[in-house]
């Protein structure tokens, strides 16, 4: 039966029930799709308007990607990937092994050191801004200068209170018989965490690496104070950066937001299963 709230019934087959249903996918295809349906028109209409949503291409063109080609956005796009791939990478090593040691090992002040990782995501972004600077300027102990290079991006990201919560809390559900069954048996430290524990961690794996993903790509204040001349700039702060060139047309900024749009995307329908079964895990044991 399809209920209203005034107590109206009526079964699935009714055409009331039916075309309420319909109205309803639809709006939530138009809140949730047009934007994106909006971005991927304008990015091959030469005639796009910013001011006006279209879901078609009315003039059809690539003109917009070569323009786009010519301010050099595929430079700034491969910059973003080897950031975000290397900075991925690491992020999801530190979590692991940051987790590990949280969840399944006791040791002193080890609630003293999950409450100093959960307070850095307490922290905007701008009030660590300068201090980060001066560290990236002059890395303790190397005395390294790292900002105009890419690693002076990947290495703060690296760590990230975020991920390393959602894995120690799933680890933490992980029986302990099976480890101290592996211990009985002569399996070492690493084998144990590399065979018995992170397998069973592979949704939570799916939802760090999505999330993570997702925080590395949409990066701007970061890549902005660690570069020092345009070539180094990702393609976030790139494409807020030529929004202010007036020779850079509307069409060519749809076509560079389209394509920083994809490798999310991507990267979603990639780890999608073990995202969607991370977050039914997390809630059935909620």
């Amino acid at each position: 039966m399809f209920d209203t709230a005034l107590g109206w019934g009526w079964g699935r087959r009714h055409p009331v029930a039916s075309a309420t249903r319909l109205l309803l996918y639809a709006a939530v295809v138009v809140v949730f799709c047009g934007p994106l349906l909006a971005v991927f028109s304008g990015a091959f209409d030469a005639g796009a308007d910013p001011s006006r949503m279209s879901l078609i291409p009315h003039d059809p063109t690539l003109e917009n990607f070569q323009v786009a080609a010519e301010q050099g956005l595929w430079h700034f796009f491969l910059n973003s990937v080897v950031i975000a791939g290397g900075a991925l990478l690491l992020q999801v090593a530190v979590s692991v092994f940051a987790a590990y040691a949280l969840a399944r090992k006791r040791f002193r002040g080890q609630a003293l050191v999950l409450l100093a990782i959960l307070a850095t995501m307490m922290l905007p972004e701008e009030i660590i801004a300068i201090p980060l600077s001066l560290v990236l300027g002059d890395l303790p102990l190397l005395h390294l200068d790292l900002r105009g290079s890419l690693l002076g991006v990947i290495l703060p990201l690296g760590g990230w209170g975020f991920s390393i919560f959602v894995m120690s809390e799933f680890m933490k559900e992980i029986p302990a018989e099976l480890e101290e069954a592996a211990r009985v048996d002569g399996a070492s430290e690493m084998r144990i965490f590399g065979q018995i524990i992170l397998p069973l961690c592979r949704p939570a794996l799916g939802v760090i690496v999505i999330f993570g993903f997702t925080m590395i790509w949409d990066q701007y204040l970061l890549p902005l104070i660690v570069a020092e001349t345009p070539d180094d700039y990702t393609l976030t702060v790139a494409l807020a950066s030529l929004r202010s060139d007036p020779s850079v047309g509307p069409g060519a900024l749809l076509a560079g937001s389209l394509l920083a749009l994809l490798p999310s995307l991507a990267v979603y329908l990639a780890f999608q299963r073990t995202f969607m079964s991370g977050l039914v895990a997390g809630a059935v044991k909620g």
